[in-house]
């Protein structure tokens, strides 16, 4: 494996500029060789099966709440709950995506209720949210993924940071990244009613959604708080929220964070810039259940209409025509990918406040 997560920008951008002939002809050849293996086809019945499995799953869980009503093992269905909500997200993306059917009406309606009714998240937020990222991953100005939150992607934005308690954060935000993500599932839910009632978003069939993430909100507190007592149930939508929020992060972070940031004016070709801001995760078929597809990242975001079944043969032409191009190829173990991504963000959070190993001498008479 070669990380790339220590290659300065400038050396891609140089790379996406040497000197081809054609570099659209580069992608275009490796395009019609994956659409000629019939990897771009449906799979239909795969996206049929995984929901179906899905859904008999969480119908179980609610009978095991049920059964165990009162009792403090209701929490690990809980914990299973906010599993197989992520499961739901994933599949809400790939239709987003155009993978699941070839009608782009039928995508849309399936992705928005999966992602609104089942998840409680806005589909169009997600949708005007990922399609930028896709556009321009890792790009800085251009990349949502990469602004600034609670977390800070970017030496030039943590520079800015200038408060002694941001900077403390700051300096120490890679190790806080994965515990914070216990709140992410509470974030995207707050980010979905914020942008169907905000008048100022644009969002298509907003009173639909409206109604989607209402009656999934409503349905399903009311729910637990039915069965269980008060504090029991409280504690049930906590477990649910935090191992949601932190699959949810555990499944995406891996993809692009430690991975090289290209400036917002950077001129590289479409394969490039996809290869090399993005990483893949190595592992078998349950790496595939457990990231959603999402471990092959870099075939995803050269061919996002791809049906997950085909991932795993997609990647093996695309690796080997990177190689032939001299094109670097990234790929780790997931735990390597948490273990890269950790220290990306420290060393980023060491520039909030001025840069800790500067000589104040230095820094009063220039360098």
């Amino acid at each position: 494996m070669t990380n790339s997560a220590s290659q300065p920008a400038a050396r891609i951008i140089k790379t996406g500029q040497r000197g081809l002939a054609n570099p659209v002809s580069e992608f275009s050849a490796l395009l019609h060789t994956v659409r000629d293996a019939g990897l771009l086809h449906r799979k239909r019945s795969f996206y049929i099966l995984n929901f179906a499995v899905i859904t008999l799953l969480m119908a179980a869980s609610w009978v095991g709440v049920v059964l165990l009503s009162g009792t403090w093992y209701t929490l690990i269905l809980a914990a299973v709950m906010g599993v197989l909500f992520t499961q739901y997200a994933f599949m809400a993306h790939e239709a987003s995506h155009r993978q699941v059917f070839e009608s782009g009406k039928a995508n849309d309606l399936t992705g928005r209720v999966l992602a609104d009714l089942f998840v409680g998240i806005s589909y169009s937020w997600w949708m005007t949210k990922h399609t930028r990222h896709h556009a321009n991953p890792n790009t800085a100005g251009k990349d949502p993924d990469i602004e600034t939150d609670f977390i800070i992607f970017t030496k030039e934005h943590a520079e800015k940071v200038s408060s002694p308690f941001a900077t403390f954060l700051a300096r120490r935000q890679g190790w806080l990244f994965f515990p914070v993500l216990i709140f992410e599932g509470i974030n995207l839910h707050q980010h979905a009613f914020m942008t169907v009632f905000s008048p100022k978003k644009k969002v298509d069939k907003r009173s639909l959604e409206i109604v989607l993430l209402a009656v999934r909100h409503v349905a399903f507190i009311s729910a637990v708080f039915l069965v269980m007592p008060l504090g029991m149930a409280f504690a049930f939508l906590g477990v649910q929220l935090a191992v949601f929020g932190l699959y949810m992060g555990a499944s995406f972070a891996p993809n692009h964070k430690g991975m090289p940031v290209l400036p917002k004016d950077s001129k590289v070709d479409f394969l490039r810039r996809q290869v090399l801001t993005s990483r893949n995760i190595r592992g078998g078929w349950y790496m595939n259940i457990f990231m959603g597809g999402l471990n092959y990242q870099i075939e995803h975001h050269l061919f996002p209409s791809m049906p997950r079944p085909h991932l795993k043969r997609a990647r093996e032409i695309t690796k080997e025509y990177c190689q032939s191009k001299n094109i670097l190829y990234t790929e780790t173990s997931v735990l390597e990918s948490y273990a890269i991504v950790i220290a990306y963000l420290n060393r980023v959070g060491l520039s909030a406040g001025g840069d800790p190993f500067d000589c104040p001498a230095a820094m009063r008479y220039g360098r």
